[in-house]
């Protein structure tokens, strides 16, 4: 593991709440969630070159839960995609951090997403021109645990694992809470890893805070060979900020000026 990463996360999530907070609106819970597996595939796992964000050998990444846009945002200005000051702008007219991803916009974004289910089977097509074209990236997709409800999920996973593509590891931020409440209560999803087995997947369930694991995880689906590998990464809603943790209130409110202080008070 990069030794600079804990670090690096935390200022990725003092970097979403001043983003939701100047914007006046914006999804922190989810963000906040994702921080950790972000950090990991840019900063260990991903072959990519912010120089070159169109090389055509990068590894791709799917932001499939488009709503995390700012935990997103944050990692590419801190790997160097663009100036870190950006940031203050999102949401904003005419800036290009858009409150989904908008790959026309900005670079390093290799997929406009906000409408949930579509992600991995964006990624599917990704892996497949890999293998036609003959190269050799890895496609990443991360998916929320609420997300997975759609059923194109389930057609994209049959679809990958069909074609046999080794080179796609969707991750799923299992964190329990969606939208309106716990995901278990709305429409349950689980067991996740039985499901993802019967579908023909490796199957890696990892804790999605835990950098060591993650890198880990993320290594032992390179190696995997023959079909696609999904992450189960056993994340916190609003990880970080005790008031936000698991709460689905927090899923799409940003914070005002005394719920930011207290809550960077907690991010030292």
């Amino acid at each position: 593991m990069n030794g600079s990463l804990p670090s690096l996360c935390r200022q990725i999530r003092q970097d979403i709440l001043h983003m939701t907070h100047a914007a006046g609106s914006g999804h922190p819970g989810g963000s906040l969630s994702a921080v950790e597996i972000l950090a990991t595939l840019y900063f260990d796992i991903m072959h990519l070159d912010p120089s070159h964000p169109e090389a055509p050998d990068r590894d791709r990444f799917l932001l499939s839960k488009g709503h995390a846009a700012p935990a997103l945002y944050s990692t590419l200005a801190r790997r160097g995609y663009f100036d870190p000051e950006l940031l203050l702008t999102l949401r904003q007219l005419g800036s290009p951090l858009q409150g989904h991803p908008h790959m026309s916009s900005l670079p390093g974004l290799d997929c406009s997403s906000g409408s949930l289910g579509q992600g991995l089977s964006i990624a599917n097509g990704l892996a497949l021109a890999a293998r036609q074209k003959g190269l050799s990236y890895r496609t990443y997709c991360l998916m929320g645990d609420g997300e997975v409800q759609e059923g194109q999920v389930w057609e994209a996973a049959m679809t990958a694992a069909h074609f046999a593509l080794d080179n796609v590891c969707a991750i799923i931020d299992n964190n329990g809470v969606q939208l309106d409440g716990p995901t278990g209560e709305i429409m349950g999803v689980e067991p996740l890893a039985d499901k993802f087995h019967a579908f023909g997947w490796n199957v890696i369930q990892v804790d999605g805070h835990n950098l060591d694991a993650l890198s880990h995880a993320f290594h032992l689906a390179e190696e995997a060979k023959g079909r696609p590998t999904v992450l189960i990464a056993q994340c916190i809603k609003g990880k970080g900020v005790s008031f936000m943790e698991h709460q689905a209130a927090w899923h799409g409110k940003a914070p005002n000026a005394s719920e930011l202080a207290a809550a960077l008070a907690e991010l030292v």
